[in-house]
């Protein structure tokens, strides 16, 4: 078992050739969103942003869509039609996300989930996705309980999915919840093993593993019950992949990443902490570190 140092930021963030030219930082695809929880592609674009990725894509149905054009000029919005991710919508996602791997030279990654919304349909068109695509990315949220149909879509996929603790029990069945710390670790390993992806999962202490390896993340703050920090949480993740980082490195300083902005953000705003709060703390996590 390892512990995840601050010091992990520097394998992350050497710094920058005085020549960098867009998109050499990386390009996320964020796939999400919904009649209801139109917020949530948001945050995992703007925490992206300040993780260092150069530029990210948001596709999401129309309402969501439209609602987040509107939040800042930094986002790109792709209207998908209809009040929810349909089956029609399969060979636009593929082709959009075919289009920012030629722009951005291949350093792409996808987050997707994220208010998505459980219906059948979606729930489908999520699998086939993850079958159709060899991008590193991001299962989380409503994506998780699609994945439940089909767990071998995972394999031979440089996937990281990050559940809490019930969205665990709903991937393999296992409920960890008022367990200790070890026996849930024991878990977590078996699990990333047996389903061949590399699993974070969220709580007290971060778990990562790959099914041979485990690492514990240790920062974070209670306060971090509040809606969105997830969404944060896979915005620094996907951010990394699309920079280029290996997935079981990019999951450990996701984690610390996250954690520590909770941290900084809690102290200030304590009961009162919103996921933007922790979004804004993220360049303090990564200046303090290098």
């Amino acid at each position: 078992m390892n512990i995840v140092k601050k010091e992990i930021l520097k394998e992350i963030y050497p710094q920058r050739p005085p020549e960098a030219h867009k998109y050499d930082y990386g390009l996320l695809v964020v796939i999400g969103g919904g009649q209801f929880y139109t917020g949530s592609p948001a945050l995992s674009a703007l925490a992206a942003f300040k993780a260092g990725v150069d530029m990210v894509h948001i596709l999401a149905p129309k309402r969501a869509a439209d609602i987040i054009a509107s939040f800042t000029p930094d986002i790109a919005s792709y209207p998908l039609p209809g009040d929810i991710i349909r089956k029609k919508d399969l060979p636009i996602l593929l082709t959009r996300i075919e289009g920012a791997k030629q722009v951005a030279h291949g350093k792409t990654a996808i987050v997707v989930g994220g208010g998505a919304g459980r219906s059948e349909e979606t729930k489908e068109v999520i699998l086939k996705l993850i079958e159709n695509t060899d991008v590193p990315m991001v299962i989380d949220a409503d994506a998780i309980h699609a994945v439940v149909k089909k767990p071998e879509v995972l394999k031979g996929k440089k996937i990281v999915v990050t559940p809490h603790l019930y969205e665990f029990f709903i991937l393999t069945g296992k409920k960890v919840i008022d367990l200790k710390l070890e026996d849930r670790i024991k878990i977590v390993q078996e699990e990333a093993k047996r389903l061949e992806t590399i699993i974070l999962l969220k709580g007290q202490y971060d778990i990562i593993s790959q099914g041979t390896d485990v690492f514990i993340n240790e920062t974070g703050s209670p306060y971090l019950t509040k809606g969105g920090t997830g969404d944060t949480l896979a915005g620094i993740l996907g951010s990394l992949l699309a920079q280029g980082i290996d997935p079981l490195l990019a999951a450990q300083a996701a984690a610390y990443i996250n954690g520590r902005a909770g941290e900084i953000a809690s102290e200030k705003y304590g009961v009162s902490l919103l996921a933007t709060n922790l979004i804004e703390s993220i360049p303090q996590v990564i200046k303090e570190a290098l």
